[in-house]
């Protein structure tokens, strides 16, 4: 897998394996899906996804364990947000700002803090990260969708 990063310092991982298992044009969120801040992440960004790029699924549902198994994604990498486009994959802070840059209303303008370094910007996502079950609680099961949001997830 060779990393590299483009004109605006985002890393981008190529690896062939994704091409194989993410349709092309389809947008792959894989969250966290016992973390009630994951979850209420994934209910906003539904909310703003107007061009209903977005698919999901949570890292403990059957969709998303074998992803991550078939793309060589380990444990070591589910305290972060993934985001698939494509053939690239992002996590942590890019994932994030890739995601709002894409979103309906006025959150499009926190792409710009994309200048920031990605050290700077995960090191306040590791904080986050790391208490996010404190902070916001942890749910016993994975959120299941409703009806009208079935076709969103994986």
């Amino acid at each position: 897998m060779g990393n590299k990063k483009n004109n605006s310092g985002i890393e981008q991982v190529k690896d062939p394996r994704l091409t194989q298992r993410v349709p092309r044009g389809e947008v792959i969120i894989l969250f966290d899906g016992v973390c009630n801040l994951c979850n209420r992440t994934i209910n906003f960004i539904i909310d703003r996804d107007n061009k209903n790029i977005f698919k999901f699924a949570a890292f403990q549902s059957e969709a998303g364990q074998n992803y991550l198994k078939k793309n060589g994604i380990f444990s070591t990498e589910l305290d972060t947000v993934i985001l698939i486009d494509n053939d690239k994959f992002y996590k942590k802070s890019t994932a994030g700002l890739r995601i709002v840059k894409e979103l309906k209303g006025g959150w499009k303008i926190f792409y710009l803090l994309i200048i920031i370094p990605s050290f700077i910007r995960d090191f306040f996502y590791n904080i986050i990260a790391k208490n996010r079950y404190k902070w916001f609680g942890k749910s016993d099961t994975c959120r299941v969708p409703t009806k009208e949001l079935q076709d969103k997830f994986l």
